[in-house]
């Protein structure tokens, strides 16, 4: 598996590190986007799990106000992605490490009760990213793109793409069943990687053609309609001299185009994630660094240009996801490592500000249609590789 840092700036997100810390201790040892409405409700949160609650019993429920971790059916791997169609119907996939040089992937499916195993992945697929339209109609990406029909996986090949290997790292579905996933091609190494994307069309995968921006990664993709989706990501920096920057492209129904993307000027930025609330109505989130300073970044989308939205100054507060609760709170998560962060924007004020974050590494997100509900899956902040799940229930 190839590793996820753009360049050698800091700043960026691996979206794949638990995976290759996993890799790694094999050799050592002898290892959200949710189909539906745009921008479906989402819960809020007013506190964080203590450290270490985290694969503690999924019957202790919290009390209001608080995250509640929920036991999973994976001792010791990693959690990718999570996506939910309801309160009582939402999927997770990841990695299972099963001896000291083995993995093996699976797909997790909540009944509204608990958390259990549904499948197993098809090998060497190494899920990143996910996207439920439906019980019968899901897709998982990574290095390989699969679907799930409701009985079986089966993995289809994405377009060759001449600019090296294609990788994935989110996947997101329209209305009338087209899916798009986006992420970088390259031939070498990150560095030479170039912003890829490719849609699904009831049979095949399809290579897009996108405008020049040059070496960069997509990390995200937001479906308004079949002619309306944005994708987001980072333009990287052309020399030592000028900065990596953000990165949005617009799909209109017949081409790709790049839309500038605001920051701080001079600055490294990125953006992680992406939410369309209305066609007129978009998130994007990320980061910035400045002499090493890492702080979050959130712009906004209102139909006519982009717009940066003041944000606090959050140590390590990169932002990898973004969603609306069912109570019209716009939130934020993300963070470093073992250490999270969530934010949330105030409707009154207009204002985003720090959020109790819940208590686990950062790997997937989802919204609940429907419901104040909120999932948040990754690896617990203590233990070794132990996978985790909270669960915002408002």
């Amino acid at each position: 598996m190839p590793s996820h840092h753009p360049t050698s700036r800091p700043g960026r997100t691996s979206r794949r590190a638990p995976l290759l810390a996993v890799l790694a201790a094999t050799v050592v040892t002898g290892a959200l986007v949710l189909a539906g409405p745009p921008g479906g409700p989402m819960a809020s949160a007013a506190s964080a799990t203590k450290p270490g609650a985290v694969g503690t019993s999924g019957a202790a429920a919290s009390r209001a106000g608080q995250w509640q971790p929920l036991t999973v059916p994976v001792a010791k791997g990693d959690l990718t992605a999570v996506a939910a169609l309801s309160d009582s119907r939402a999927w997770a996939v990841g990695y299972r490490l099963k001896s000291a040089t083995q993995l093996e992937a699976v797909a997790l499916r909540w009944d509204g009760t608990s958390w259990s195993q549904e499948s197993t992945l098809p090998a060497n697929s190494f899920p990143q990213a996910l996207a439920v339209r439906s019980a019968t109609d899901i897709w998982t990406v990574g290095s390989a793109s699969a679907h799930w029909n409701g009985s079986a996986w089966t993995t289809y090949r994405l377009d060759r793409d001449p600019a090296g290997n294609v990788v994935p790292d989110a996947v997101a579905t329209a209305s009338d069943g087209t899916a798009w996933t986006v992420g970088r091609a390259m031939a070498r190494s990150v560095k030479d990687g170039v912003p890829a994307v490719q849609s699904w069309d009831g049979t095949s995968w399809h290579r897009q053609s996108l405008p020049n921006v040059g070496k960069g990664e997509l990390s995200a993709v937001t479906v308004v309609a079949p002619d309306d989706v944005w994708a987001a990501g980072a333009a990287y920096a052309a020399d030592d001299t000028s900065p990596q920057t953000a990165l949005l492209l617009h799909w209109d129904g017949s081409s790709w185009k790049r839309v500038t993307a605001p920051g701080p000027q001079g600055a490294d930025a990125w953006l992680g994630g992406i939410t369309a609330l209305a066609a007129d109505d978009i998130w994007a989130v990320g980061g910035s660094t400045d002499a090493g300073a890492e702080r979050p970044l959130a712009v906004h989308w209102n139909g006519t240009a982009w717009t940066e939205a003041e944000t606090p100054n959050v140590p390590d507060g990169r932002l990898r996801a973004v969603g609306k609760a069912g109570d019209g709170t716009l939130w934020a998560v993300g963070g470093k490592g073992a250490a999270p962060v969530a934010l949330r924007r105030d409707a009154r004020t207009g204002r985003w500000e720090r959020a109790a974050s819940p208590g686990l590494v950062v790997r997937g997100f989802s919204t609940v249609p429907g419901s104040a509900g909120l999932w948040v899956a990754g690896i617990a902040e203590q233990g070794d590789l132990v996978p985790a799940v909270m669960r915002w229930k408002g």
